[in-house]
């Protein structure tokens, strides 16, 4: 998964291609929760690039897009966003993955 680098990044990511952006932190219990599933998720969804953002180095990112719970996930493609999986939930795998087959 790459990681964010930059807002500059994030807004060329998100004008072009296909992205899903994972919204973690290190201290996030649920997001450390997917961790070991995301690779198999990834592998399984290759027309996108997941991006994985830090919620404290983002955190105006996270506000401009209304994400205040993590592990949280926003889809784009070509600048539209094509939905988001948003709460402070703890997901599942199946979860994420129904998530992503749903977006068009």
């Amino acid at each position: 998964m790459e990681k964010l680098e930059s807002m500059e990044q994030f807004e060329q990511m998100k004008g072009n291609g296909k992205h899903i952006f994972m919204f973690s932190a290190v201290w996030c219990g649920d997001c450390r929760f997917i961790d070991p599933f995301m690779p198999e998720v990834e592998e399984k969804y290759k027309e996108y690039t997941f991006v994985h953002v830090d919620r404290d180095e983002f955190l105006d990112l996270c506000i401009k897009l209304d994400v205040f719970g993590i592990p949280s996930f926003v889809g784009f493609k070509d600048g539209n966003e094509l939905g988001r999986f948003v709460s402070k939930d703890r997901k599942t795998q199946e979860e994420i993955e129904q998530f992503i087959g749903s977006l068009s």
